[in-house]
């Protein structure tokens, strides 16, 4: 069997408050986008001599650390503790870049979990696939579902986003990540958490010309300032009549969302993934 994970974006993004346990609380609008990786599972002979009962090849993008620790690895361990499942072999084809702030490890965990669910019939809900996608990542069980949602806690409190499709359906989209990583470790320490004057969520659900003006992501005013590149990939866009852009989570992938399909976005970007997309 064979899926399409998807990517998202986020639609602002604020730091309310830190947490006792020292993650931090957020508001958000987690927007799904159509890049998407590949992932495939099979069902691994008997004769096989595989030494793991999910044997997983990577291909595509290419992807750093340990193969055995990848979280499509992780989502099978984690189901395969409650439910008899058989020796599979994966094959995951990575198209959504890594450390980009689009969530592609998150995708690739929760629709092993969907995968798994639907080829051996294990009979879960959504709402039992997203208690199972939470233990692997903060915004994995947003893409159980894959619809824009309202994240809250520490992206992990999901919510219906009201309109969000309705207000960006028809337009374009253009992805930026450049060669540079964001630590989401600094990113937080040089942020003062604080809650807005209007939530994301509502600010979404007005006419996109107002969000330039009122829809922020707080982790600009921390990256931005050491990595001015990103900064300057957000203008660009701006010049190229974005009606709005961001960075997208803690980055580094900056997009813009377009009336009109933008042209000539590989060409102004030459050193970094670009990709343009109808949404």
């Amino acid at each position: 069997m064979i899926t399409f994970p998807c990517c998202k974006i986020n639609l602002g993004l604020n730091v309310v408050e830190r947490r006792a346990d020292g993650y931090h609380n957020i508001e958000t609008v987690f927007y799904p986008i159509p890049l998407t990786d590949v992932l495939s599972i099979q069902k691994m002979d008997d004769g096989f001599p595989s030494d793991v009962p999910c044997d997983l090849k990577i291909t595509g993008i290419p992807v750093s650390g340990d193969e055995s620790k990848n979280l499509v690895i992780k989502a099978y361990n984690l189901l395969a503790r409650d439910f008899d499942l058989p020796r599979i072999h994966a094959h995951l084809y990575k198209r959504i870049p890594t450390q980009a702030g689009l969530g592609g490890g998150s995708a690739d965990a929760a629709y092993m979990i969907r995968l798994l669910d639907e080829h051996f019939r294990l009979n879960m809900g959504n709402a039992e696939m997203e208690r199972y996608a939470a233990q692997l990542g903060a915004d994995c069980a947003f893409f159980i579902s894959a619809e824009p949602a309202y994240a809250t806690g520490i992206g992990d409190q999901l919510a219906p986003a009201d309109n969000a499709h309705g207000n960006l359906h028809g337009y374009w989209i253009a992805l930026v990540k450049p060669d540079v990583a964001v630590s989401t470790a600094e990113a937080y320490a040089a942020i003062t958490p604080h809650h807005p004057e209007k939530c994301c969520r509502d600010i979404v659900r007005q006419p996109i010309e107002t969000w330039k003006d009122e829809l922020h992501n707080d982790f600009e005013d921390s990256v931005f300032p050491k990595l001015p590149l990103l900064a300057d990939i957000k203008q660009q866009l701006y010049d190229q009549g974005a009606a709005y852009a961001q960075m997208s989570g803690s980055g580094s992938t900056v997009f813009g969302i377009f009336k009109e399909e933008p042209q000539n976005i590989p060409a102004l970007f030459p050193e970094a993934f670009t990709s343009v997309l109808k949404l």
